[in-house]
């Protein structure tokens, strides 16, 4: 099958492509970084540079390509991962205007799937408290805009919301290794927080299950069995790599000194993947993210 990925250079988009290639798909990887080329043909694709904003570039990348299946992975957090609304910004933008512009490349193109790679926290949609309204509004956009290209018969759209990326090559869960080494990653005191997680590779899983087998205008939570708390991460790090137990310190203090995490870890989101494992047949390698981060820092304990 001839796949076209934008965001091949990404977290997700580099062991995607290798999934890809792998499986035996004729992959071409889009990427804002001639550098970056190099990268992506050592993992066995075609590499294309355009910057996702350019929407005469990606229509002309995307033509070349001919594919018949096109996944957007396009993201510009940074490699810890965001710390403010402000790290969001380029994300929000590529959501909105970067779909927009691949979306219509790929109708052009008269590629028969679009795959959009979303994110499953949406508080305002959830009924929870809404802790950054522009990101929300701007995957909100992005979905709309697969769901409704999808309706009008333009082309088959599905959307995967996937829980917070961790594992192996993902470098929020790297730096958050290095903290709590070092003891500078303290939990909070009564955290009630249910944050749904996703393993790096179980993601990719799920997105080559959709290739096929994802309804078209289907949105599915691609995520653990089961959601977790910010205290249970860093506790289950600690554990796995034999650091001191952490801090604990009380609920006002991170609200004080950092409000945007705090309010994005007081999330209270158990999500079910259960649609995803019906209609993609797909089903976690880890079902929790403890066995998760055991097979990462402790093998022989998973």
């Amino acid at each position: 099958m001839r796949i076209f990925v934008a965001g091949g250079s990404g977290t997700i988009g580099v062991p995607l492509v290798r999934a890809l290639v792998s499986a035996g798909h004729q992959v071409t990887a889009m990427t804002r970084s001639p550098e970056k080329q190099s990268e992506l043909r050592a993992l066995g694709a075609t590499p294309a540079v355009a910057d996702a904003f350019d929407a005469a570039a990606v229509r002309r990348v995307v033509a070349d390509a001919r594919p018949e299946v096109v996944i957007h992975q396009l993201t510009a957090l940074p490699k810890d991962g965001p710390k403010s609304s402000a790290d969001l910004e380029g994300t929000n933008r590529l959501r909105i205007e970067g779909t927009r512009n691949l979306l219509a490349a790929a109708v052009s193109a008269g590629a028969r799937r679009f795959i959009g790679g979303s994110f499953a926290l949406l508080p305002s949609q959830r009924g929870a408290e809404s802790f950054a309204d522009a990101a929300a509004e701007a995957v909100r956009s992005m979905e709309t805009q697969i769901v409704d290209a999808s309706r009008a018969g333009q082309i088959e759209g599905v959307v995967l919301r996937y829980g917070l990326f961790y594992g192996p090559g993902t470098p929020s869960t790297e730096n958050m290794v290095k903290l709590v080494r070092r003891r500078r990653l303290p939990v909070i005191r009564g955290d009630r927080g249910q944050l749904p997680v996703i393993h790096l590779d179980d993601a990719v899983g799920a997105t080559l299950a959709a290739l096929d087998h994802g309804m078209a205008g289907g949105v599915y939570d691609v995520v653990d069995d089961r959601a977790v708390s910010m205290t249970e991460i860093v506790e289950t790090i600690a554990h796995y790599t034999g650091s001191s137990k952490p801090f604990r310190v009380p609920g006002w203090l991170p609200r004080l000194l950092a409000p945007y995490m705090a309010r994005v870890t007081s999330v209270r989101m158990p999500l079910s993947n259960q649609k995803a494992k019906t209609e993609l047949g797909w089903h976690p390698r880890y079902a929790t993210m403890n066995e998760g981060l055991a097979a990462m820092l402790h093998p022989a304990a998973s």
